[in-house]
């Protein structure tokens, strides 16, 4: 998600066809896709989900954490994201 660069908060989605849309259908067609790493933020849960390697239409592997972790994404996008600012925006 691109955010440009004089706004404020958090990025957002423009999607919000909800929850059952963002945690399945979503990642489900991402990983048909291959794209091989996706990362839900998950307001109402206070949590951040990692979904990695695409194989047959489905995430074979899924790690959640909770808003202030610090989490690890995986090549190729392969940086630490430290998610201790999301606990300002959780519902």
């Amino acid at each position: 998600m691109r955010r440009r660069a004089d706004s404020t908060g958090p990025p957002r989605a423009a999607d919000f066809a909800g929850l059952e849309r963002d945690r399945v259908e979503k990642p489900d067609g991402y990983a048909a896709a291959g794209i091989p790493v996706h990362l839900l933020v998950d307001r109402e849960a206070c949590s951040v989900t990692v979904f990695t390697e695409p194989e047959k239409g489905t995430y074979s592997s899924a790690t959640t954490r909770p808003f202030g972790a610090v989490v690890e994404l995986p090549e190729p996008t392969g940086f630490a994201l430290d998610t201790e600012k999301l606990k300002e925006y959780a519902d």
